[in-house]
């Protein structure tokens, strides 16, 4: 069995202490934040006290200033668990890092100390109902007014959506410049003009909260402009590798978390006089398994090295996300084929793993566009540009 390498005597002290707050606040409790479509904000705060949000955001702007691999630790006990509801990731891996990367020194020291705490729960505003990995097609419009923007439009499908106070919101401040009249802002959720709408009911991932989110004429300072104007498509594109490497970890942990599951279950659970972990086919699909998710463990843990030393391409993020997300859908449906009718119950961890596993294959870009980005890359030198 290789060891993974990434990890030095601090990390798995922290490992550790996040497992056991995990198993302490979160695992009793998942059951009925998946009945109410929600988690309660106490756990983001008790999250806060602990240190589990935003571990890489500096000292100066209120977080501890640890490594990345602090935060990979936060999502991979969180996954072990199956806990999806909490929308930690999204608020630390993509919404503190929008700010931290191009926030000014006054919207950091504004938002990161509080995002630390838990006390500002952050969100990511980007889809729309006819936009979704085509990015520079949104809709929702700033206007300029004077030092203001007036904003009008929709977004769907946003992790955090019922509770973010905080949103790197994505909008079109020129729609004739395509990808350059993009903008993003940085939207107070207290702000007039500003709707949630309905906690939208979704095949898994029950607990975390997914809305709709409308702006009617909501008025924010070109001082809330993230970024500069027009450069917002150019920002989001840096960070769609972090995105995707989030998505790589998650796969890459869930796999090896539900072929353990279905290891322990066959080896206990009889069937014609033998434990189902003796039958050849058991053998077989779950050697099959392991063997290809140490080989995606493998290929992610390096991308988490090349992350950390700045050098993962989008074509690296791509393949890793791909081939991690089509193994763990495939991983928990034959998983829960071995578990036989116990495995469709919803009280079987199994069970919710399958109805969780099925949005890998969309969330951070589709299966199809990371097969775009990765041909492309493979062609730009052995074909003719089209005329």
């Amino acid at each position: 069995m290789i060891e993974r390498s990434l990890f030095g005597e601090e990390h798995a002290i922290w490992r550790e202490t996040v497992r056991r707050f995990v198993e302490r606040e979160i695992v009793p409790f998942h059951a009925q934040w998946e009945k109410d479509g929600i988690v309660p904000r106490e756990l983001w705060l008790k999250a806060g006290e602990q240190g589990l949000l935003c571990c890489t955001v500096p000292e100066e702007y209120g977080g501890p200033g640890l490594d990345y691999l602090f935060d990979v630790i936060v999502f991979e006990e969180l996954w072990r668990v199956g806990a999806s509801g909490p929308g930690f990731l999204i608020h630390t891996d993509l919404v503190a890092s929008y700010i931290l990367a191009f926030g000014t020194d006054e919207q950091k020291r504004l938002w990161l100390p509080k995002m630390v705490r838990g006390e500002a729960i952050g969100s990511l505003g980007m889809t729309e109902p006819h936009a979704g990995s085509d990015l520079k097609a949104i809709r929702t419009q700033a206007m300029r007014d004077g030092d203001d923007f007036v904003i009008n439009g929709q977004k769907v499908f946003i992790s955090n959506g019922q509770m973010c106070d905080i949103l790197v919101l994505a909008t079109k401040t020129d729609s004739a410049a395509g990808a350059k009249g993009v903008t993003l802002f940085l939207v107070d959720t207290s702000r007039e003009g500003f709707k949630r709408g309905k906690n939208l009911d979704k095949l898994g991932m029950k607990a975390q909260d997914t809305s709709e989110l409308f702006f009617d004429n909501l008025r924010v300072s070109a001082k809330d402009m993230l970024g500069a104007e027009g450069q917002g498509f150019a920002l989001m594109m840096t960070k769609l590798s972090q995105e995707r490497l989030a998505q790589a970890i998650r796969s890459a942990t869930v796999t090896e978390t539900v072929i353990e599951w279905t290891a322990d279950y066959t080896a206990d659970r009889k069937a014609f006089g033998q434990s189902i972990a003796d039958f050849q086919n058991t053998q077989f699909v779950l050697a099959d398994l392991k063997a290809r998710a140490t080989m995606a463990r493998v290929f992610t843990d390096k991308c988490i090295e090349l992350f950390m030393a700045g050098q993962l391409d989008s074509v690296d993020a791509a393949m890793a996300k791909m081939t991690t997300s089509e193994l763990h859908c495939e991983a928990v449906d034959k998983c829960l084929q071995l578990f036989g009718g116990w495995g469709y119950m919803w009280e079987y961890p199994i069970a919710r793993a399958y109805a969780d596993a099925r949005i890998v294959k969309i969330a951070g870009g589709s299966i199809e566009v990371m097969k775009t980005i990765i041909a492309r890359d493979m062609f730009k030198t052995r074909l003719k540009p089209k005329k």
